[in-house]
């Protein structure tokens, strides 16, 4: 620091000031009155320089004494202020003096190290806070009042950055373009927060996802200065519902069926309505057929449920995969020949081996594949089983494949062929399905238990494709 723009500076140029003027003064008034009233005149003009010298000196030392007194102490305060105003919060002033400028030092080191703890438990608080958002798995985004993002935590840093290359279909040219603002779906909910509705929740849908957001005003003085969205992924949720609803009206329908006809043909066996044993037989028949439907629906019921619930180990061993083809040929040659088709079976490679996998539920994928096929080909055409290995590198594949020259499957129903309870209409079918629409269900459950695929192509006339790939190897 400049020693002239110091206050002891100031102080000193003061002081000699004032000696040098008072000096001034006296000597213009006092000389000439010595030089007319006394005879020895010089040495009192000498003695009167000695003692401006003098008093000159006396300036100086009390200059030099304040400036080691308070000039370099204050440098000292201003230092370590200046120290602490960079976040250098440990900083201490070591001055051990009793005066006014040691209790100013004692306060400052006071103040440093309250403001060291604040500081120590604001960073703290900060640091929990931030874990407790990084652990959420719901996507938390903190807005201002104009609608910029000021904190997120990963999920919801994720959001934004997943929401702001989609093309909103919007008309409010106040957030297009712009990444920090409010996202579209989220922008009715602000709006609404910031009018002072308090809390809002609502369910908003991205593409093909659904988000559940509350939203919650933040306040500052009683003013809102912002709000915080907290959002949860609940599109699984979603479609489970719609999935148990479907299921309870899909079960709900299938069983209404046979029971309605069981009813009905009971009631007029009990009313004497069969007029010969011929008919009685005919409806005791219904009745039957009716039952087993219902037990097979059933059954099916009962084997998804344990699928679902996690229940799927099987006697897995090793599986000759050619064996197993020739004996489902050999069962299956019978029912093609019943309704006139032709039923064949290519092995393409050798080597035809599954190193784990359940014997018993590749049969009933096979079973049911078949059936299907045989149900939607018309007499004279042909079925194929046919398999292969498939070699990519070191991770070897067994592909079964259940081709027939049935009447296809339109293109818009192929993506729902693998849900529980869809059927092909009934005008495709050769007589009555009797099926319960869960078979290609149970079909793909086992497959995916195997850590296997399936697909499916098919041209309307020309006939459909079931392609199955399982991994030689099964691993958990």
């Amino acid at each position: 620091m400049n020693f002239w723009r110091s206050l002891v500076g100031k102080l000193w140029i003061t002081i000699i000031c004032l000696v040098a003027c008072v000096l001034i003064i006296l000597g213009l008034f006092l000389l000439p009155y010595i030089d007319t009233n006394f005879t020895n005149s010089a040495d009192i003009k000498r003695l009167f320089t000695y003692t401006c010298i003098i008093g000159f000196s006396m300036t100086t030392f009390f200059a030099l004494f304040l400036l080691t007194k308070i000039t370099q102490p204050m440098k000292k305060l201003i230092l370590a202020a200046d120290a602490i105003r960079q976040g250098e919060y440990g900083t201490r002033l070591s001055l051990v003096t009793s005066d006014e400028i040691g209790e100013l030092a004692n306060t400052f080191n006071h103040m440093a190290a309250e403001l060291e703890d604040n500081i120590r438990n604001l960073n703290q608080e900060k640091e929990h806070l931030a874990s407790v958002l990084r652990s959420m798995s719901d996507a938390v985004i903190t807005f201002d009042n104009s609608g910029k993002v000021i904190l997120t935590n990963p999920p919801g840093q994720n959001v934004i950055e997943m929401w702001k290359d989609i093309d909103w279909d919007y008309q409010s040219k106040s957030v297009e373009g712009r990444m920090n603002e409010v996202p579209w779906p989220l922008l009715e909910l602000f709006n609404m927060t910031l009018k002072g509705s308090g809390d809002s929740s609502s369910q908003v849908h991205v593409k093909h996802g659904v988000w559940s957001v509350h939203m919650t005003p933040l306040y500052s003085d009683n003013h809102i200065r912002g709000a915080v969205a907290v959002m949860r992924d609940v599109t699984e949720q979603v479609k489970l519902e719609k999935m148990r609803t479907d299921f309870v009206a899909n079960v709900s329908h299938e069983i209404r069926t046979p029971l309605s006809m069981m009813q009905g043909y009971s009631e007029a066996l009990l009313d004497g309505m069969a007029a010969s044993p011929e008919e009685s037989q005919e409806l005791i028949q219904v009745i039957h057929d009716e039952s087993l439907r219902m037990g097979r629906l059933v059954k099916d019921l009962l084997i998804l449920a344990r699928m679902d619930s996690g229940h799927t180990d099987g006697a897995m061993g090793k599986l000759d995969l050619d064996e197993f083809l020739e004996r489902m040929y050999r069962k299956f040659s019978v029912l093609s020949k019943e309704y006139g088709i032709e039923l064949h079976y290519k092995k393409r490679s050798d080597n035809l081996i599954l190193e784990s996998a359940d014997e018993d539920k590749l049969e009933q994928v096979l079973t049911n594949l078949l059936d299907n096929a045989f149900h939607h080909t018309p007499s004279g055409k042909s079925v194929y089983i046919i398999a292969e290995r498939i070699q990519k590198e070191a991770v070897g594949t067994l592909q079964l494949q259940i081709i027939d020259e049935g009447v296809g499957i339109p293109k818009e129903d192929l993506p729902f062929i693998f849900e529980r309870f869809y059927k092909a209409d009934k005008a495709r079918v050769r007589g009555q399905s009797g099926g319960t629409g869960l078979g290609l269900s149970i079909v793909k459950n086992i497959v995916d238990f195997h850590k296997g695929s399936i697909k499916v192509a098919s041209e309307v006339g020309e006939g459909t494709s079931f392609t199955v790939k399982l991994p030689v190897e099964y691993r958990k």
